[in-house]
C-alpha cells in the first residue's frame, strides 16, 4: 500500500466554511473522476487548533491534509498518467486557482509505524 498526502492551503481572503463547502461539493469530485480505478481511499482532514500548548487560536500552516491510498507503485503510476493528460490538468488547475493558494501545494509519500495500545484498566 501506498499513501500520497497532500498540504493544502485555502487562498487568502476565503472562509474554512466556504473552503470546505466548495471542496467537498465539488473539488472532491474531480479528484473522485480521475483517481476512480486506482485509489483505494481518498480522504480530506480538515484542521484546527486544539487548542493545547500556547496554540490557542492559533491557525494551522495549512487547512486540509488531503489522503490517497493506492494498492501498489503500478495503480500511482496509472493515476500519475491519468493527472498528467491536458485535459485533467485544464480541470484541476481551474478549480485550484479557486480554491487554493498552489504555491504552498506540497505532497508526499509516507512510511507509516503503528503502536499496539494497552486497553486503559477503569478505575486504576
Amino acid at each position: 500500500m501506498i499513501k500520497v498526502i497532500t498540504l493544502l492551503t485555502r487562498k487568502p481572503g476565503m472562509s474554512r466554511e466556504a473552503f470546505i463547502e466548495h471542496y467537498e461539493t465539488h473539488h472532491r469530485k474531480i479528484g473522485e473522476k480521475y483517481l476512480a480505478g486506482f485509489a483505494t481511499k481518498y480522504q480530506r482532514r480538515y484542521l484546527q487548533s486544539a487548542g493545547l500548548r500556547d496554540q490557542e487560536g492559533d491557525d494551522p500552516p495549512f487547512d486540509v491534509l488531503m489522503e490517497i491510498w493506492y494498492p501498489d507503485q503500478d495503480a500511482l503510476n496509472g493515476a500519475m498518467a491519468v493527472l498528467s493528460t491536458d485535459e485533467a490538468q485544464a480541470e484541476i488547475a481551474a478549480d485550484e486557482e479557486r480554491l487554493f493558494d498552489r504555491d504552498l501545494i506540497r505532497s508526499y509519500t509516507v512510511e507509516e509505524y503503528e503502536s499496539e495500545m494497552l486497553a486503559a484498566e477503569v478505575g486504576t
